[in-house]
């Protein structure tokens, strides 16, 4: 079994982080939160693919006076990002937000703090120390960038601590995943609370789906974080898939089916590449867990696609279609999509 950092088990809402619970994917909305119909809505369709968590901006009393109403209409844990002015997420607590995210560059003195953390305390309500590079207090002395992100977290820890409050989740974010993978295993050592996992401003979902994938890959792969996020630029249900495939992708959890396709090459004799697309387009509307595989020449063909739960390895004009490891059909080129889906189906 994998290490994995053994960290304290926070509850928000009904989902259970840390504490050897299994790594969340969560999600933040794109919408103007002031607009509940608008927010609860895109919130449903991230419900549908699979978010676990999700966060709205809170950047007016507004938004925040938004929260009852949107909660109303979703069945997932509610997070309200506040930055800035700490009376705003006195009112998402008075809501019934079911955490909070604060950023230490900006939240404000102690005394302001405080107010948060015992209203919070008091409803039982988590917080997430949410430190991002690009909202770092300004640099004193000589200390290095990933230092001066520990630092900021484990001074808000502390505060959080000498008020007796320990539902504390705790990130550290920044665009270069070199900083982003050492200030999470400096701050794993450090504290015993969970840890959300993301790259910052990762971009649109081709690149920033890599860029993320490599950062938050190799920290769970360390057995460090608990819950993730994948902040691309586009629909909020991208990050969600992106983060399933992360995780599949470490045999850490498993959401929907997962392809195994061949790239293709000078030895396939059928448009490979057409028939994978049309796999995975019908694929990514079925919630089973199940491994297909779409293979185009004899090299590694028949044993990946023996070894998927369905598989076909295709030749010129024709396909083998294996199920659980055994051959059960031949069919022609023109029914490959019809015949392993039905198989996909039948399964």
């Amino acid at each position: 079994m994998r290490f994995r950092r053994a960290s304290r088990a926070i509850q928000i809402g009904d989902v259970t982080i840390g504490g050897g619970a299994k790594i969340v994917v969560q999600s933040m909305t794109k919408t103007d939160t002031r607009d509940a119909r608008a927010t609860t809505d895109q919130i449903c369709q991230l419900e549908e693919c699979g978010c676990q968590l999700v966060r709205v901006a809170v950047p007016d009393r507004e938004a925040a006076e938004a929260i009852p109403a949107i909660k109303r209409g979703i069945d997932i844990p509610l997070i309200a990002d506040i930055h800035f002015d700490y009376r705003l997420a006195l009112l998402a607590l008075e809501g019934g937000i079911d955490g909070l995210r604060i950023n230490p560059g900006n939240i404000g003195d102690r005394e302001r703090i405080k107010k948060v953390v015992v209203a919070a305390k008091e409803r039982e309500v988590p917080i997430r120390i949410g430190v991002n590079f690009g909202s770092l207090p300004p640099a004193t002395g000589q200390r290095s960038v990933v230092e001066r992100m520990v630092d900021a977290a484990m001074e808000e820890v502390e505060i959080f601590e000498s008020l007796d409050f320990e539902l504390i989740k705790v990130s550290l974010k920044a665009f270069d995943v070199p900083t982003t993978i050492e200030a999470n295993r400096s701050i794993a050592q450090k504290m015993p609370y969970p840890l959300h996992l993301g790259i910052t401003e990762a971009g649109t979902p081709k690149r920033g789906a890599i860029r993320s994938a490599v950062g938050i890959g190799i920290l769970l792969h360390e057995g460090i974080g608990d819950t993730i996020r994948v902040s691309l630029t586009g629909d909020p249900c991208e990050e969600v898939i992106a983060g399933y495939e992360i995780l599949k992708s470490l045999d850490l959890g498993q959401r929907g089916p997962t392809l195994i396709s061949c790239p293709s090459c000078g030895r396939a004799e059928v448009d490979i590449i057409a028939l994978a697309e049309a796999v995975e387009e019908r694929l990514s509307k079925m919630d089973k867990l199940i491994k297909v595989a779409v293979m185009g020449c004899v090299v590694n063909g028949p044993g990946e696609a023996r070894d998927a739960d369905v598989g076909i390895a295709c030749g010129k004009g024709r396909g083998v279609i294996f199920r659980k490891g055994e051959q059960v059909r031949t069919v022609e080129e023109a029914n490959f999509l019809t015949a392993l889906m039905a198989e996909v189906e039948g399964a």
